[in-house]
């Protein structure tokens, strides 16, 4: 029977570049008041923007997809499912909207997970929501020949309503006791769950609300602004790769959390880097949208798209954007890379003409 632990970390938690990554969030989080004073229309945006873009990335990442314009109006509320696909995508979208509205209220018991799930799959006419698993399954990869092989066997389906109990009280009591950094306990959680692999479907994007879920209770609320789901979706090969190798051995208790804790970690902190540029930039009120806009090319060397620059800084109209774009161009700021649809800038180098 796979024990759960969270009364000691193990000793590779604590690695000095673990530690250091866990102290950058801690300052950010520290800083995260200041951040939120920004001006409310403006983070009313970024929260909008994060919704779609959450609630998209972690469909995507299991298959789950639907046009950009159909994804916007069934988060906006704005139509009603079609079909199986979007029932999951609705679904997906109450759960992130509770967890967003009643985090505090929401404790991470075996039965509210089911619950959760059940509010998942609510929409779906097949019933599974709201129970775990009750047939044994399996973690396959497929090869670059199409050849399908099993990466890893979770708990049988009779072993995992215990463990669930096991796992969200273990976790519970580390929680309370306050002996350990949230930051480390949250991932390791994590792991946990998706090693069980409670349900028949829908492990994955349970595992990602979770999160969420978890590090909104712990104090940590730069998810709600900067989609976190987005940036796994974009990271998605070194997220398998972190979960392939924190697993192995899982069974027997002989697996190592590291890889999936740093991966984690790194997410977060990469979420609250982005969150604090934009929030300093919205604080100060003497720069202008446009100033925001050439900025955003002299912070970077990687080509930008219109919607790049819409989706970073939500505030901004999409004729003010354009705007500035042409504005840029004629100054002999950007460069246009290529036409039409998939149109991107790049900032203009300047030579240096001294020898």
């Amino acid at each position: 029977m796979r024990q759960f632990d969270y009364s000691k970390l193990p000793a590779d938690l604590m690695e000095f570049e673990l530690m250091k990554l866990v102290s950058a969030i801690h300052e950010y989080k520290g800083k995260q008041e200041l951040y939120l004073k920004a001006k409310p229309d403006s983070l009313d945006a970024m929260f909008a923007v994060a919704k779609v873009q959450s609630t998209g990335a972690s469909n995507r990442i299991e298959g789950i997809q639907t046009s950009e314009k159909r994804l916007c109006e069934l988060v906006e509320q704005k139509t009603e499912p079609r079909n199986r696909t979007e029932n999951e995508i609705t679904g997906y979208r109450d759960v992130l909207g509770l967890i967003h509205e009643s985090h505090d209220h929401i404790a991470p018991t075996s039965n509210i997970i089911l619950q959760l799930h059940r509010d998942l799959y609510q929409y779906s006419p097949t019933g599974q929501g709201g129970r775990f698993k009750n047939m044994d399954n399996e973690i396959t990869e497929t090869n670059a020949d199409g050849n399908e092989t099993i990466r890893f066997k979770p708990l049988s389906a009779f072993e995992t309503p215990d463990a669930m109990e096991r796992l969200t009280a273990t976790f519970d009591e580390a929680i309370r006791a306050d002996k350990y950094d949230s930051l480390l306990l949250i991932p390791m959680f994590v792991l946990d769950f998706l090693c069980i692999h409670p349900f028949n479907d829908g492990n994955g994007r349970m595992s990602r609300l979770l999160t969420l879920l978890l590090l909104y209770r712990a104090g940590y609320l730069v998810g709600k602004y900067i989609s976190l789901e987005m940036k796994i979706e974009k990271t998605k090969a070194s997220y398998y790769q972190a979960l392939k190798e924190s697993s192995e051995g899982w069974l027997e208790g002989r697996n190592v959390y590291l890889p999936f804790v740093r991966y984690s970690l790194e997410i977060l902190l990469s979420a609250y880097k982005e969150f604090s540029e934009r929030a300093e930039l919205m604080q100060d009120r003497k720069i202008s949208k446009s100033e925001r806009i050439r900025m955003l090319f002299n912070m970077t060397l990687q080509p930008i798209s219109k919607s790049d620059i819409l989706e970073k800084y939500p505030d901004i109209s999409e004729s003010m954007v354009e705007a500035t774009l042409k504005n840029l161009l004629k100054a002999g700021t950007i460069t246009k890379l290529s036409a039409g649809k998939n149109t991107t800038y790049i900032r203009k180098m300047i030579k240096d003409s001294k020898h």
